[in-house]
């Protein structure tokens, strides 16, 4: 059997911030009995997703011991799950927070590059640390320099360059800041939109690249170099509904269920469909982040419904409620890999499938996490999970766990580090 492939999983959605997983020498189907569970430790709450890079494993989270809050980055051993170090600093947070009912905690996932871990808190408070010793090297508490929206600092930040670029919705006019990733100081800032829930995303259109913002009030393209407006179309939707992060492909954006053509001489967007753009015409789902493939699109509806839409048209093909029940609330997470796809529902459940034109095929499904956060009268569990050297981490707002994913006998080696901007 040829060596198989060991990848990091060094930011919110993978290596290329694409939602795909490449490694090989990976379970064709699930045991009887279920994955098993390598490792498992305590976390608090926050819905930021697990990195893993260079044999360690990050989770950000909030411990509320009421009347201190305090907000913690750990780094875990990635094979044994023990703690090499933990981060932890006050923050204030309001009392509405700790209510167990109502969820509190940090929602950015940190992004690590090199020998540094950047990580964004509910409120701002932005920190750089060595990956190996927790060591703080810089931080910049943004909410103190500018006006952030109690726990709204959701978008997960990503690498350009030199630099870092956060998306808060600090006021004014500095919704999104680039910083200089060295030392923290501040570059450019840009936009005076209000935050929402859906991370950023650097895209290349005709040589040129192209910073994807969708805000509560926009969806516009920034130029990563000084924070200019290449184009801006207005576009109201509620925090609740924007938490899509945008998906590109050849010439199309994808923002949840709008498809959006984009040019580059001059830079400029166009509207594919719906012909009606409401939000309840143009969100797919207020949960998940769909998959664009190809001349199809593959993604979850408000009420965990899994969809198959033409990308050209935005036509229904097909739909199967077989993934999780059917609730406000639903989440499917989705992952391309080697042909098939990895999914990861609200109720904790891994699933192996193939999705494709003609169908839905279940290859296999196990329970992986516990759903802990209350909605109503059910529980979920909303961080989608990183998938790393033939294992896939999940966390919810009790623990993280670590579970084998390797084929057996698969011989294995690591790639050289890999970049966290395409």
């Amino acid at each position: 059997m040829p060596a198989a492939l060991a990848i990091d999983w060094p930011q919110f959605r993978g290596p290329h911030r694409d939602g795909k997983w490449d490694e090989t020498g990976i379970l064709e189907s699930f045991p009887r009995d279920g994955l098993k569970i390598q490792w498992r430790q305590p976390v608090g709450g926050g819905w930021a997703s697990p990195v893993v890079v260079q044999g360690r494993v990050f989770i950000l989270d909030a411990e509320l011991i009421k009347p201190t809050a305090r907000e913690r980055l750990h780094c875990f051993d990635e094979k044994t799950g023990q703690v090499l170090w933990v981060h932890a600093y006050e923050e204030k947070y309001g009392e509405w927070t700790y209510v167990p009912e109502r969820g509190a905690g940090p929602t950015a996932t940190p992004i690590v590059e090199g020998d540094r871990v950047y990580a964004v808190g509910a409120s701002g408070h932005t920190h750089c640390l060595d990956v190996k010793t927790g060591t703080v090297i810089w931080e910049k508490n943004i909410g103190k320099e500018y006006q952030v929206a109690e726990q709204s600092c959701r978008p997960s930040p990503l690498i350009e360059g030199s630099l870092l670029i956060v998306f808060t919705g600090a006021m004014p006019g500095a919704s999104v800041l680039a910083l200089d990733k060295q030392t923290g100081k501040e570059v450019w800032k840009a936009l005076d939109d209000p935050v929402s829930n859906s991370s950023p995303l650097m895209i290349t259109v005709g040589g040129r690249r192209q910073l994807i913002v969708w805000s509560g009030s926009s969806l516009a393209s920034l130029d990563p170099s000084d924070g200019h407006t290449l184009w801006r179309e207005p576009m109201v939707t509620s925090n609740n509904d924007s938490v899509a992060t945008p998906i590109f492909q050849g010439n199309r954006l994808l923002i949840s269920g709008l498809m959006v053509e984009v040019s580059a001489d001059p830079p400029a967007a166009t509207f594919r469909w719906p012909e009606i753009r409401t939000p309840t015409k143009r969100i797919i789902s207020n949960t998940s982040t769909p998959v664009l493939q190809g001349e199809y699109i593959y993604g979850a509806k408000g009420l965990g419904e899994l969809v198959c839409l033409d990308a050209a048209t935005g036509r229904q093909i097909w739909g199967t409620n077989t993934l999780t029940a059917a609730k406000n609330g639903a989440s499917i997470n989705i992952t391309p890999h080697a042909g098939g796809h990895v999914l990861f529902t609200d109720e904790g459940n891994l699933i192996l499938a193939q999705l494709s034109p003609s169908g839905y095929r279940e290859l296999g499904r196990s329970h992986l996490i516990d759903p802990t956060w209350p909605f109503g009268q059910t529980k979920f569990v909303y961080a989608p999970p990183a998938y790393a050297n033939r294992h896939v981490f999940a966390r919810n707002e009790a623990e993280v766990v670590c579970a084998s994913l390797e084929a057996v006998g698969t011989d294995v080696r690591a790639l050289p580090a890999q970049p966290t901007t395409p």
